[in-house]
């Protein structure tokens, strides 16, 4: 059986000692892609769009401090730990998902603090475009050949050259159409059902769907971990729980108001 052969140079342009590569232009389109989506938002919700600029670079800020908090200590903290100043090289390549998402939730909280903003609002206004950007950061790891799938012989496999001839799942495009799947879920539910749930339902629905893919998804990869654990799920599955349960929580606290008020319209008259 004849495998898709994967071998694309991670650098898109170069120019003498500038390089534009494949992940920086994906993480670019995400920020810009959400900035969009939030623009929309803002105008349609009357907010005021002047306050987008700050908001964005409270996520920038989060995502990158956080992801790569995430990855020096969630998948190698003894390395980095021995080797603290290499902390800070980001340029070498190294960002965790978990941890960006942390940071964000941070970052987010400072804004909402300055700016007198609804946490869980912001969280919601925030969830289509950051499952979108997941779709983009995850082709750009495609284009990386990194977060590499299990070996595999169905006839979708790829092997990716750069790395070994092994053909492989590939495990960042079903990450990223997963992502893609999510967002519009989270779109038509925005659009249809508004109004219908608490502020962070759509967050909550957000961190159920995303973290699920994600711990399905991982049965599927390769560890990235440079330690192991003794379970049967990997890092990045344990880590993903908590953001499920939470997910679940947010869900349950935001359909509260339904249940109320279909209780009171099936209520009958005394």
């Amino acid at each position: 059986m004849n495998s898709f052969i994967w071998n694309a140079d991670p650098v898109l342009l170069s120019f003498s000692f500038i390089q534009i590569r494949w992940y920086g232009l994906m993480f670019a389109l995400a920020f810009l892609t959400g900035f969009w989506i939030m623009r929309r938002t803002y105008i349609k919700e009357g907010l005021p769009v002047e306050n987008l600029d700050p908001l964005f670079i409270h996520m920038i800020v989060g995502t990158i401090i956080g992801a790569r908090l995430g990855h020096c200590f969630f998948y190698n903290p003894g390395y980095y730990l021995s080797h603290p100043m290499e902390i800070i090289a980001v340029w070498q390549g190294g960002l965790a998902s978990h941890g960006g998402g942390i940071g964000i939730f941070i970052s987010l909280w400072f804004y909402h603090k300055k700016y007198k903003r609804p946490y869980l609002e912001i969280l919601d206004q925030l969830s289509i475009p950051t499952a979108l950007g997941g779709c983009f950061i995850r082709l750009g790891n495609f284009f990386n050949s990194e977060i590499l799938g299990k070996a595999s012989n169905a006839p979708w496999a790829v092997v990716f050259k750069r790395f070994d001839d092994v053909p492989r799942h590939p495990a960042q495009l079903y990450e990223s159409m997963a992502y893609l799947c999510i967002a519009l879920i989270l779109t038509g539910v925005y659009i249809s059902f508004r109004g219908w749930y608490r502020k962070g339902g759509l967050f909550g629905l957000f961190l159920f769907l995303v973290f699920t893919a994600r711990l399905l998804i991982e049965f599927m990869k390769e560890g990235q971990a440079a330690y192991a654990i003794d379970s049967i799920l990997n890092t990045g599955q344990v880590l993903s729980i908590p953001f499920i349960l939470c997910g679940i929580i947010l869900i349950f606290r935001s359909l509260l108001p339904l249940k109320v008020r279909i209780y009171e319209r099936q209520k009958p008259d005394l």
